[in-house]
């Protein structure tokens, strides 16, 4: 299936982001083939959206069949420019980046973590899933070396600046970061931050008011 021609809106790539992980799942419990119904129901969306959607990317599917699940996991990421593997370091080897670190299904889902970093003399040299963990202070010369693409920053909230200041002179233009703060970056470095504390408390405040509770309240 060959990806479709012109511009796809964003909406649809928003939308194409949600379908893969929904996708990645049918395949995993041996479904060779997904109907547009099917996945507009576990997505929540409206078949005919999701048709149209599929129709920027060149997959039409088949009356009556449905999609081929793997080839259009295919389409969706050459679609979305990762069809290559996304080269991936980790700085600070703390709880976070260790479990990232040894994440199982990175590798299925297109993401490489090629190098991991810590400035603790204990966690330098360890071995934490497929990567030796390195010093940082070597981080930007390897940041280059290794063709980083994206950084993952799991260090200490007052470490996390210099990181991510570190991360941009050494050119690499995306940055997940665990720090709650925002991190000062330049134009040209798109940063994503991921406040566990404060989407944990997000999901318990819309599970409340759907119960006309308050948070906090529960058994006496």
């Amino acid at each position: 299936m060959s990806v479709g021609s012109g511009h796809i809106p964003n909406e649809t790539i928003d939308r194409l982001f949600s379908y893969l992980r929904p996708l990645m799942c049918v395949l995993n419990r041996g479904s060779v083939t997904v109907s547009s119904r099917e996945l507009a129901e576990i997505c929540t969306v409206n078949p005919s959206v999701v048709r149209k959607d599929f129709s920027y990317i060149g997959s039409l599917g088949t009356r009556g069949v449905g999609y081929n699940v793997r080839e259009l996991i295919e389409s969706i990421r050459r679609a979305l420019k990762f069809d290559n593997d996304i080269r991936i370091a980790v700085v600070g080897v703390g709880n976070i980046g260790r479990a990232l670190l040894e994440h199982p299904r990175f590798g299925f889902e297109g993401f490489k973590i090629v190098a991991a970093f810590d400035s603790s003399p204990e966690k330098v040299g360890q071995t934490v899933g497929q990567v030796t963990v390195e010093d940082a202070a070597d981080l930007e010369k390897r940041l280059q070396s290794e063709a980083v693409q994206l950084v993952i920053v799991a260090v200490p909230e007052i470490c996390a600046p210099d990181v991510a200041r570190r991360v941009g002179d050494a050119g690499v233009n995306s940055v997940l970061s665990f720090t709650p703060c925002g991190l000062a970056m330049p134009d040209n470095v798109n940063v994503t931050s991921v406040d566990l504390s404060l989407e944990m408390a997000r999901l318990v405040y819309h599970s409340c008011s759907q119960e006309g509770l308050r948070i906090g309240d529960g058994a006496a």
